[in-house]
């Protein structure tokens, strides 16, 4: 069975004294032994916010990364600068990004490799909107978020990486795809990288992230494709992220 992961994303959420109450709040993860943590918070509490989490089982990723070294680009920071602050890894592709960013599958695929180099852990988001789902376009647009990756950097790039499905459509508003609707990309996105190397493909870990909570995330995660989540909202609320935690460690021990 392949080991759950569970990340909170905080997005541009909260001050010093909130995240401190959160965490604080979170302290009972450290039982959780059986699933991978992650937070995700705003860019200037990164290096802070892991300082105080060194040494313990709950990893600090970013929200983004430049895919570039280094150079003349305001307002951007580097793998390298992400590794020497103590973070883990970040997201690439969130929809957020792509949306209001222009994010495209190009500068995804940089980014990726950006932190791939940097030894840091991706963690590539894909996902469609609700009108390329009403379209009948859901596996085409995912797979072609997928492939900007798989086709450039091939199915190796994805051995410490993590996928997250996150229609856009479920991110903020309160809707949630079925287990059922979730499980069917997830198949669907095993099976294109299972083209590349099956070995890889079922060992590669897929979170659903989509308005998760802790009253649905059993359910999710009962799904065989369904590896944890990428929560947002309730990440926010210690007890709900607990729970949701707690429903990925159960999937494991039962």
């Amino acid at each position: 069975m392949r080991r759950p992961w569970v990340g909170g994303n905080w997005k541009m959420n909260g001050l010093r004294a909130d995240h401190e109450a959160l965490l604080a709040g979170l302290q009972p993860l450290a039982q959780m032994t059986a699933v991978d943590l992650a937070v995700v918070p705003p860019a200037p509490y990164l290096a802070e916010i892991s300082a105080q989490l060194a040494g313990s089982s709950l990893r600090v990723l970013a929200q983004t990364v430049s895919g570039h070294a280094a150079g003349a680009y305001t307002g951007e920071w580097s793998a390298a600068m992400l590794q020497d602050c103590g973070v883990a890894g970040a997201l690439v592709g969130h929809s957020e990004r792509r949306q209001y960013q222009h994010e495209g599958d190009a500068v995804v695929a940089a980014q990726f490799r950006a932190l791939r180099e940097a030894g840091l852990q991706p963690v590539l988001c894909v996902g469609e909107t609700l009108a390329e789902r009403e379209a009948g376009e859901t596996l085409a647009v995912v797979s072609r978020q997928l492939l900007a990756v798989l086709e450039s950097q091939g199915p190796e790039a994805f051995d410490h990486a993590v996928l997250a499905y996150e229609p856009v459509w479920a991110i903020g508003t309160g809707l949630t795809a079925t287990p059922e609707q979730a499980q069917a990309v997830h198949a669907s996105l095993r099976a294109v990288v299972a083209v590349f190397d099956a070995s890889r493909a079922e060992a590669l870990r897929i979170a659903y992230g989509g308005s998760v909570k802790a009253a649905n995330a059993a359910g999710l995660f009962a799904m065989p494709d369904i590896d944890g989540a990428l929560v947002g909202g309730a990440s926010l609320d210690a007890n709900e992220f607990l729970a949701i935690c707690a429903a990925a460690q159960a999937r494991v021990t039962g």
